[in-house]
């Protein structure tokens, strides 16, 4: 959804893999996402938000599964997740703060005092968002080892954090 409520637009399809029925970009509250190669079995769109140089910038996905141009409930969710990005991260960051000291979670008892930083050591927050209208916060990069390799993935229930794994190989 545009940032005037109108569908996205953009033009189509055009790279080698990327099927011409599928738009190559939405434009989303503000924010240009871009159909990135995926597998045969999936479409995804990315963007960024501007990032101070230096940083690594926050990235919004949209993925469809099949490959489908997105309908129009998921372009409501994308637009509601994009255009309320740092308050549905300021809300997994404080599930996390919560959640995390959970025994079953397993941190160390230093790992449980860098959750009451001002900036908790989670990594850069990026969201994706899936045909099925659910969606997540994952945190790259984190600094608790239940977040090695892959970050820690925050899923979302329409607003509200209801769940927190790390992701590894498994």
């Amino acid at each position: 959804m545009s940032a005037n409520g109108a569908p996205p637009s953009g033009p189509s399809g055009g790279e080698p893999g990327v099927d011409a029925e599928l738009p190559a970009t939405l434009h989303i509250a503000g924010l240009t996402l871009t159909r990135v190669q995926s597998p045969p079995s999936l479409a995804c769109w990315t963007g960024c938000f501007p990032a101070p140089a230096g940083t690594t910038p926050t990235e919004v996905s949209l993925v469809t599964e099949p490959p489908i141009p997105p309908q129009s409930a998921i372009l409501r969710l994308a637009h509601d997740v994009v255009s309320r990005f740092d308050a549905f991260v300021a809300q997994a960051v404080e599930y996390c703060r919560i959640r995390l000291r959970e025994e079953h979670f397993g941190l160390t008892a230093e790992e449980l005092g860098l959750l009451d930083l001002p900036e908790p050591p989670l990594g850069v927050p990026e969201a994706t968002v899936w045909t099925d209208r659910s969606w997540a916060v994952r945190f790259a990069e984190s600094r608790l080892r239940m977040g090695d390799p892959y970050g820690i993935l925050v899923t979302f229930d329409g607003t509200r954090p209801v769940d927190v794994e790390g992701i590894d190989d498994e």
